[in-house]
């Protein structure tokens, strides 16, 4: 029998696995990496063939990830031996590149022992761990094709990478003191700057960091000065899951997804003890933390033992840096010390971001340990390039059932940032060969990725920023039309021309109907509008016909009267940053999304109760009335508002399936309500998983819908 299995299925042990379960059974065949994926053939008694075809997928190695399979039967050759064939290149190309793993405990033993060859070796690995796809340059994933080429094996590694019984056989990364990788200076010395206080710079698997004593309030606030950071919260990186318990509540889920192989920050409730510096996270309830994932860190932390900041190596809006002279030139003014590594890093890509809702895994910012793992969907797509927004950006492209969705991009804010969106897009089609036939982009026509797609002299098909949430979630939960989509976040270029933000969608026939929408107002000063949200609150209050909150300007309440520089918008973003204005828990946003986080922590904090505001078909007027007459448990009561308007509206459009997307369904308390409520009545709830609800995930929307508005 010859089975192709395509998905990431390259550089985790499969082919070593193979070898030794079909030699297990006496098989004769062989087993190759193909650019389309993994071909093995298998030769021998009908019996151990049937057994070879179960366990081939029982026992598969733990980090792989079989998205498709096809087996068929051959006429026997004669094959007794089994053998491991050199890799084969093919035009198609549809094998996922594994992202990069956390070192395992093997190799951490290893590493701190001092009797092993690697003892205290900052680029240990094996088969199972170690980086991936920041050091792959083409496939077949093979060390020539890798940046490691660069090190030739000494005699002792390569007896290891060619023995099928050795843990590092065809282990692409591997190397030792003797041949590989080195630092560029002593980690005793980094571990000084951190515990002088000072702010070092290292070189990283994906970039660099600036690392900092998460205790010393002096020092982070100068990295925050530094970094041109106000007030967005710093990463956190502590030594262990215990280390971590005496700063964060946090569940045995929530530990497992901190330990697991791709080692993502993860978003936790905050102690209020914590012994950490004010300005780690000024103002939230939360702290994101990960867990050492490189060898390089743990030594690190082995050396200065306490919770340092783990922030991206850039300035605010910037690229992370890769490359050492880069580093140098563009983190010069932020750091007092750099340690640097001579393995060059063929991509950037920046920490993975996720928290726990409804018990299950959220990514909230989709980059290392799971980018570029393809997302299958239940059809063949176009071949399309797929652009993304303008904010949290991620391009995709689609290989028939699969799209591969790029690691973060980030915000095209900058001259650097839109830089790194061109490099993305042209790494990526060279990696997977890919020509695309045409371009999906957002329907914005001022984004700059929307400029870039209209410049490349191929069709372009511009999709809504909203329907593309719903497709990307629907997507990747194999939701099957009707449904109810709702997608709610800050802003995106509506149909007509205006700002929307609270839409919902009736998905059948393959059309998305706008159902139900928040009512619009406007926004006084528009993009402050945006930082403000008491000019927002301003502009809800006026149209209620009630009295302005102290301090408000008469000059916002000249705008709002004669709409000078007032968009108008459906944003349930811009709503949230009311409420908590009129609250009191925000006049303003420091940064994206805090005003919206601060309001979902009051809400977890009140009385647990079922009372809500009123909202009916999204008219947030009542809502707005009675909160200003009531504002007892405002935040609760306007929470349950919203998941109350899901349920009507799934009721009105007698749909048994709801898909929820966008940013604001990052709320944890608003998508665990909502679903329970919907749940109650039999309706089956689907949020992201596997590609962030935020504009990280509008790439996928993107490249689904575009077959559907593509007529070649």
């Amino acid at each position: 029998m010859r089975f192709v299995l395509r998905g990431a299925v390259q550089g985790v042990g499969f082919r070593p696995f193979v070898y030794r379960l079909a030699t297990g059974l006496g098989l004769g065949g062989w087993v190759s990496n193909s650019s389309a994926g993994l071909v093995t053939e298998v030769e021998g008694a009908p019996n151990g063939v049937a057994e070879f075809a179960v366990r081939l997928f029982e026992e598969k190695p733990a980090p792989a990830v079989i998205l498709t399979s096809e087996s068929v039967h051959l006429a026997p050759e004669g094959s007794v031996e089994f053998v491991i064939q050199p890799s084969t290149e093919t035009d198609e190309i549809s094998a996922a590149v594994l992202p990069d793993l956390a070192v395992c405990a093997a190799c951490l033993s290893e590493m701190r022992d001092p009797a092993d060859r690697r003892y205290r070796y900052p680029f240990i690995n094996c088969t199972l761990c170690g980086p991936r796809y920041t050091i792959v340059t083409d496939v077949p994933y093979d060390r020539p094709k890798t940046t490691m080429r660069a090190f030739p094996l000494c005699p002792a590694c390569e007896k290891e990478y060619r023995d099928p019984a050795d843990r590092r056989f065809h282990a692409q990364p591997v190397a030792c003191p003797a041949c590989g990788p080195s630092l560029s200076g002593p980690v005793a010395e980094a571990a000084a700057v951190l515990a002088g206080g000072g702010i070092l710079a290292m070189k990283g698997i994906g970039g660099y960091h600036l690392f900092c004593d998460a205790r010393n309030e002096e020092a982070v606030a100068e990295l925050r000065r530094r970094k041109r950071r106000e007030e967005r919260p710093f990463a956190l990186m502590m030594r262990n899951a215990g280390d971590v318990r005496h700063c964060c509540r946090m569940s045995d889920r929530e530990a497992a997804l901190l330990c697991s192989s791709a080692a993502p920050i993860v978003l936790l409730d905050r102690l209020p003890d914590a012994n950490l510096a004010p300005s780690v996270a000024p103002g939230s309830p939360y702290l994101g933390v990960m867990l050492p994932y490189s060898p390089l860190h743990h030594l690190l932390l082995d050396a200065f033992p306490h919770p340092v900041v783990a922030t991206s190596g850039n300035l605010s809006d910037e690229p992370i840096a890769t490359a050492v002279p880069e580093a140098h030139d563009r983190l010069g003014g932020l750091a007092h010390a750099f340690l640097d590594h001579d393995r060059p890093i063929a991509r950037p890509c920046d920490d993975s971001l996720e928290r726990l809702s409804r018990g299950r895994p959220m990514l909230l910012r989709r980059a290392r340990g799971y980018a570029p793992l393809p997302v299958y969907v239940s059809e063949d797509l176009p071949k399309v390039l797929a652009v993304g927004a303008h904010l949290k950006n991620t391009i995709a492209i689609a290989l028939g059932r699969q799209v591969i969705v790029s690691q973060h991009v980030g915000d095209l804010e900058t001259p650097e940032a839109r830089q790194a969106f061109e490099r993305a897009i042209e790494d990526l089609l060279r990696l997977y060969r890919f020509e695309p036939d045409l371009i999906a982009c957002d329907l914005h026509p001022d984004y700059y990725s929307t400029r870039w797609a209209r410049a490349q002299g191929l069709p372009v098909v511009s999709i809504q920023h909203h329907e593309a949430h719903v497709a990307a979630c629907a997507a990747e939960n194999g939701v099957r039309e009707p449904y109810l989509g709702v997608a709610w976040d800050g802003t995106g270029f509506g149909h007509d021309g205006a700002i929307w933000g609270g839409e919902m969608f009736f998905a059948t026939g393959g059309r998305m109907e706008r159902f139900q929408w928040l009512r619009p107002f406007v926004l006084p000063g528009g993009e402050a509008a945006v930082k403000e949200g008491w000019r927002v609150a301003a502009s809800l209050l006026h149209e209620c016909g009630l009295p302005a909150l102290d301090n408000t300007p008469p000059a916002i309440l000249h705008m709002i009267e004669r709409r000078i520089h007032c968009p108008v918008a459906s944003s349930m973003g811009r709503l949230f940053d009311a409420v908590a204005a009129l609250t009191g828990v925000a006049r303003r946003n420091g940064f994206e999304g805090q005003a919206a986080m601060l309001l979902e922590e009051r809400a977890q904090r009140e009385a647990p109760d079922d009372d809500a505001y009123p909202l009916p078909n999204g008219d947030w007027r009542p809502l707005i009335r009675a909160l200003v007459a009531d504002p007892a448990r405002a935040a609760l009561r306007f929470h349950n508002a919203l998941a109350n308007w899901i349920v009507d509206a799934a009721a009105a459009a007698s749909v048994t399936q709801v898909v929820l997307s966008g940013g604001t369904f990052q709320n944890r308390y608003l998508t665990e309500r909502t679903a329970s409520l919907l749940e109650a009545r039999d309706v089956r709830v689907f949020t992201h998983q596997r590609v962030p609800p935020n504009d990280g995930g509008i790439s996928l929307g993107q490249a689904v819908l575009c077959a559907r508005h593509w007529k070649p």
